[in-house]
């Protein structure tokens, strides 16, 4: 169940976030007031974690995640986001259902409206 993490670091020049995170799913939320200005959904993140990303500007975005292990093990880079083109629409959205009930219905609305008319 997403809960919202109640002290997260507000960066300078940037709109303000709130953050919900789970066991496999994470939620980052920019907002003015009650305007919703992008988001990031990260899910999978118990196997092979990938987000689904929307700001205006851009329009919705799917990523994964390299978590810049080595293949040979003998570094760790710092993780980065790489395109990914296909994903289970109807998976992430029933997963994301499923792990709302705690948080503003105005923000599951928004980014359910973005997965829906993927």
């Amino acid at each position: 169940m997403l809960r919202e993490i109640k002290s997260v670091r507000q960066i300078s020049g940037e709109p303000n976030r709130r953050w919900f995170n789970d066991d496999d799913m994470d939620l980052i939320v920019w907002h003015k007031g009650n305007s919703i200005l992008g988001f990031q959904l990260c899910y999978d993140k118990l196997k092979e974690e990938k987000a689904i990303s929307w700001k205006p500007e851009t329009g919705l975005m799917h990523e994964k995640v390299d978590d810049g292990e080595s293949r040979d093990g003998h570094y760790k880079a710092t993780p980065i986001m790489i395109r990914n083109g296909h994903y289970d629409i109807e998976k992430i959205k029933m997963n994301f259902l499923k792990s709302t009930d705690l948080i503003d219905t105005n923000i599951r609305n928004v980014v359910l409206q973005y997965l829906v008319s993927n």
